[in-house]
């Protein structure tokens, strides 16, 4: 892997790990929204649209 692919798959592991802790409810939900648009774009190998669904979903859970 690349630098930045292995940058990706960081930051999708500690979100994801992040989700998992944070209480239910809509900052959760949404912040699962752009997960899984990440997971998507991840899959389709879009490293800008994963990242910017990462920092989303970041943004959602604060």
């Amino acid at each position: 892997m690349t630098p930045e692919k292995d940058k990706t798959a960081e930051k999708m592991t500690s979100l994801k790990a992040a989700w998992d802790k944070a209480p239910a409810g809509p900052k959760k939900d949404a912040a699962l929204k752009h997960y899984r648009a990440a997971e998507k774009a991840h899959t389709a190998k879009n490293d800008a649209e994963t990242n910017k669904e990462l920092d989303a979903a970041t943004h959602a859970l604060a």
